[in-house]
């Protein structure tokens, strides 16, 4: 068993209240795994894999596992995932693409903080087919498509889920390459998508006025370098409130706890330290003494809104306060350490895509 430490943010967050947040994930977990976005709300695979990544963070390994092998349990023959259940109960059969690939980046996480083989052995398969799925949904730019239903592909591409997708691709190929797993369509695959998301945002169907759409491409690691730069600067004052965090969509003055922490990840994987700090410390307005996080504050009236703690939130914030004090061995899965890239360059993309 490795040693396990909790991360804290000296001067917002100590170790013990990182658990405390942790803990009260943990609470709202059903018999099944599952982790609702409250006690008595609905479970989606992506938030769910986000809490089961907070748990591990936490140290609470066992309650993570059960989260995993929900995953499984959920999980269709064909590699897919319901887009939503309420204790136990199926309310949206659908398929979202990210929501299916996210379980990848959880995985990998949970092995790399805990070097556990056989755990990485039991849920290659679900990863696998996860990740095989998700590439029925590429389409000729090397965009994936956002959903399907029982009838059809939904073609249109969203951004911030593409980014996200290729940040879990990798993740997948990294599990490969430790599983001894060759994996090449794969690469081709992640390839083409980067190129898609750095160089044809015309692929997507745009919602510039949210928070996510700005940073999602450096959080997932498509954009790096000056690109991510320029990015992130030159919507930063359409976005962030000084001391509160951020926007969530950029005309309205309602700031959110998960959106604020996840840009302090991306800001923390080009080098932003100070920016990423002051926002990290600037969401905690949100904190309820039993260490859960309110989702948001309207900031023109002072209220609460949606009046609901979402364990999303205080998941987002255990992943940033890891990722700001490099305590797990996960801390830099968004910083990109170690992750393979796949094939890089231009791309002919009628021929970049899996084919299927």
């Amino acid at each position: 068993m490795r040693r396990h430490d909790i991360p804290g943010v000296p001067g917002v967050l100590t170790p013990k209240e990182c658990r405390q947040t942790a803990v009260s994930i943990a609470a709202t977990q059903e018999s099944s795994g599952a982790l609702p976005w409250f006690p008595g709300g609905h479970t989606d695979p992506w938030d769910h894999v986000e809490n089961a990544m907070a748990l591990t963070v936490g140290g609470l390994w066992e309650q993570a596992r059960a989260a995993f092998d929900w995953c499984r349990n959920v999980q269709r023959a064909d590699g897919s995932m319901p887009i939503q259940m309420r204790n136990g109960v199926l309310e949206d059969g659908n398929s979202d693409s990210n929501f299916c690939a996210y379980v990848a980046t959880g995985v990998w996480h949970h092995v790399l903080i805990t070097g556990d083989r056989g755990f990485a052995e039991s849920m290659w398969p679900v990863v696998s087919r996860a990740i095989d799925f998700v590439l029925t949904l590429q389409l000729d730019g090397g965009e994936i498509a956002w959903a399907r239903s029982e009838q059809e592909i939904l073609p249109e591409a969203l951004l911030t889920g593409c980014a996200s997708i290729y940040h879990s691709i990798r993740c997948a190929l990294a599990l490969a390459n430790y599983m001894g797993e060759s994996q090449p369509e794969w690469e081709v695959a992640v390839g083409s998508l980067g190129h898609a998301i750095a160089e044809h945002p015309e692929s997507f169907n745009l919602k510039d006025d949210h928070a996510m759409e700005w940073y999602y491409p450096v959080l997932g690691g498509a954009l790096r370098g000056p690109a991510a730069q320029a990015r992130i600067d030159e919507r930063w004052d359409r976005f962030v409130v000084p001391g509160l965090g951020i926007r969530c969509v950029d005309h309205r003055p309602w700031v959110t706890g998960a959106e604020t922490c996840e840009l302090v990840m991306a800001l923390d994987a080009i080098g932003e330290s100070e920016r990423a700090r002051e926002q990290f410390a600037a969401m905690h307005h949100l904190r309820e003494q039993d260490g859960s996080y309110w989702t948001g504050l309207v900031f023109s009236d002072g209220k609460r809104w949606p009046v609901e703690r979402t364990t999303w939130t205080g998941a987002a914030m255990i992943l940033a306060a890891d990722a700001l004090s490099s305590t797990t061995a996960a801390s830099g899965i968004f910083r990109g350490e170690e992750l393979p890239r796949g094939l890089e360059g231009e791309f002919d993309c009628a021929c970049a895509t899996t084919g299927r």
